[in-house]
């Protein structure tokens, strides 16, 4: 295990996806209802030196997740419908891929409430409670959106894998052994939940935008893109500086909001899905047997 590495994951189709120091791995559940286990190098821009840097670490974890995430998601995809890897996806459509994501999620989630706020301006006369409003109109929106697919039956299982990820990273920070009876009882939620992050995005975001106070629309737009990634890299610092220090009543508090919101995109999962969390973390731990190199 790498001193001071904190193992975490993603919620796949069918599947879950761990993060170890240098590689991946990643557990699916084929038609057949096997697990199959993957375990895959990760690229070493996303494991070198930079890795380590406070704020660039946060905007190559922001990449990663796009990036690796989207890959992993079409891995398991094809696993779980056909139970047959159609190989990596090609670059380019890779790359348009997370292009498309991240463009979505900016329209979405910050030009759309920035353009809601701005239709107020008649009535408003003060630029901080504009962008507060803003901020709430991003924070409802989310929230919204989360509420709304989490309505979707095949949303809610890859909701419930996630809940399993949290169990068995929660059970292998406190040390017990990795059984399907062991980590049963524990949270599905976790301080370093990609949802808490976002919940701290949201918040920065009102906190550094409101320094802008209000600029024409387009440069109040472009100020909202360019400066997402400065945004992205002072929350992860803030999730990974709060997530040691949880006995702090103070930081818990802090916390509090972000950890009740992942109810809203966990669920509780059943033991088969537990068994393919666990899965994924051995793959990371140890070379398991029977797991194949990508």
């Amino acid at each position: 295990m790498a001193p001071g590495f904190h193992y975490g994951g993603q919620a796949l189709i069918e599947g879950v996806m761990m993060r170890g120091p240098t590689d991946i791995g990643m557990s699916v559940r084929r038609p057949d209802g096997e697990l199959e286990t993957t375990r895959k190098r990760v690229p070493s821009i996303y494991s070198g030196r930079l890795r380590k840097m406070p704020l660039v670490r946060g905007i190559i974890m922001l990449v990663e997740t796009l990036v690796i995430g989207t890959q992993a998601l079409m891995y398991s995809a094809e696993k779980a419908a056909s139970g047959e890897d159609g190989g990596e996806m090609p670059k380019g459509l890779l790359w348009l891929t997370v292009a498309a994501s991240l463009g979505f999620s900016v329209l979405l989630f910050f030009v759309l409430p920035l353009l809601v706020s701005r239709s107020l301006d008649a009535h408003i006369g003060s630029d901080f409670v504009s962008n507060l409003l803003e901020g709430v109109f991003r924070m409802l929106i989310f929230v919204a959106y989360v509420a709304v697919i989490g309505l979707m039956r095949d949303v809610r299982r890859v909701f419930a894998y996630h809940g399993a990820e949290h169990r068995v990273i929660n059970a292998y920070e406190a040390g017990v052994p990795l059984t399907t009876e062991a980590v049963r009882s524990y949270s599905t939620s976790h301080t370093r939940c990609g949802t808490s992050f976002i919940f701290v995005v949201l918040v920065f975001s009102i906190i550094v935008l409101s320094l802008l106070g209000r600029p024409v629309l387009w440069l109040s737009i472009l100020s909202r893109i360019v400066l997402l990634p400065l945004i992205a890299a002072v929350s992860y610092e803030f999730i990974k500086w709060s997530a040691d220090r949880q006995s702090n009543p103070v930081v818990h508090t802090l916390t509090a909001p972000g950890l009740l919101l992942q109810k809203l995109v966990t669920r509780a999962p059943d033991d088969g899905q537990i068994e393919a969390a666990i899965a994924a973390l051995r793959a990371v731990l140890e070379e398991p047997a029977g797991a194949k190199s990508a």
